[in-house]
């Protein structure tokens, strides 16, 4: 594995650095602050990004999208993990299930979602599912050359601002030898259509600006034509879903604990307490070393799955190993720094505060640390019948 940065590489990260600088840090304050951001700034960010060639960086180049491999995209998701997550995820990454459009679909859905026509969403979990996708119990009946789907789904994030959603109903069952199993169908379905009732979802410490959405639908026809991929098959059409997204979590998190890092190392080398630098004492200097080796090691794990990514080779398990331990490790990072800030990292006049709050998050959705665990965990047993 060779992860030296080519000269292509280094210059789409300074693009990104430049664009992430410019145009999303210096609004972090006004929506931390009001939780809100502003429709005519999102636009105007969009807008830059599709100027800067950064936009749908994640879909091929043949689609119209920035055609980036997956380990030039974890560096992206890296520049773009240093701000603010509501402002960072204007410059979108459409959903690469998209891929699976076919027909009309594309010209519907995946185009105008790379070109920034159009944004999407993903709504899997439900109130009573969580992690447990095929206990899933909003479902989607045929009635002819339709489907009414009924149920609910929350934590669906920034479902406010999208055009359209990428739902995951439960369509029947099947007999498998551990039991009945749930078969589950993706949808592409138009916000605003009749029986599809978009409500606000709850109240968040991490990632204000960012909201999660309640979506319910009661009896809402959907023509079979919006069907993603084949009926019954929906976990065919997710198959890349989870993996991708663990590591642009992974990304991210290296992002923030870069910035977390360098607020702590500036502080610890001009703060001056008893006379000398608190950089110098070994309480200090230990966290920071500490915090670099944790964020080291992270970086290895997401680089080493994104780069077998690239090869084919990616498992289950790297993506989860990379997002186990890049969020845990930002969860220590922010901590840290924190510490050897005092009481003045927990002051909102720095970002600290609102990055150690953001990190917690990251721990739980795209699957908790104990799923990831469990993943890894059951990849060791399973060849000795475990």
């Amino acid at each position: 594995m060779d992860f030296a940065i080519t000269d292509e590489q280094q210059m789409i990260i300074e693009t990104v650095r430049a664009f992430v600088d410019r145009e999303l840090t210096p609004h972090e304050e006004a929506v931390e602050s009001s939780g809100e951001v502003p429709s005519d700034l999102a636009e105007s960010i969009k807008r830059k990004a599709l100027a800067a060639g950064i936009y749908a960086a994640n879909m091929p180049a043949e689609l119209g999208g920035g055609g980036l491999d997956d380990l030039t995209l974890a560096m992206v998701e890296r520049e773009l993990g240093k701000t603010s997550y509501a402002l960072q995820m204007i410059v979108a990454r459409p959903s690469n299930i998209l891929r699976a459009c076919v027909g009309e679909q594309v010209d519907r859905y995946l185009a105008p979602a790379i070109t920034g026509e159009k944004v999407d969403c993903l709504a899997m979990s439900e109130p009573d599912a969580g992690s447990d996708l095929r206990g899933m119990k909003c479902r989607a009946v045929r009635d002819g050359d339709e489907f009414v789907i009924t149920g609910t789904k929350h934590f669906i994030s920034h479902a406010d601002v999208s055009d359209f959603v990428i739902l995951f109903a439960a369509t029947g069952e099947e007999e498998t030898e551990h039991g009945a199993k749930k078969l589950i169908t993706a949808f592409l379905v138009d916000m605003g259509m009749p029986g599809f009732e978009l409500q606000p979802g709850y109240g968040s410490v991490s990632h204000r600006g960012y909201h999660n959405n309640i979506l319910i639908f009661d009896e809402c026809r959907v023509p079979s034509s919006q069907v993603l991929g084949a009926v019954g098959r929906g976990f065919d059409v997710a198959n890349e879903w989870p993996a991708s997204t663990r590591l642009q979590v992974a990304a991210v998190c290296l992002g923030r604990a870069d910035r977390a890092i360098e607020i702590a190392t500036e502080w610890a080398a001009t703060r001056t307490q008893f006379g000398k630098k608190i950089g110098k004492f070994q309480g200090v200097s230990f966290k920071l070393a500490d915090m670099v080796t944790q964020r080291d090691a992270a970086e290895l794990l997401t680089y080493r799955a994104a780069w077998k990514s690239n090869q084919g080779t990616m498992t289950d398990t790297d993506a989860a190993m990379a997002k186990l331990v890049a969020s845990e490790m930002l969860a220590f990072v922010t901590d840290e720094a924190i510490q050897i800030l005092g009481g003045m990292g927990l002051m909102d006049e720095l970002p600290l505060e609102r990055m150690w709050r953001d990190a917690r998050v990251e721990r739980i959705w795209d699957g908790t640390s104990e799923i990831q665990r469990h993943i890894i965990s059951r990849a060791l047993l399973r060849p000795h019948g475990g």
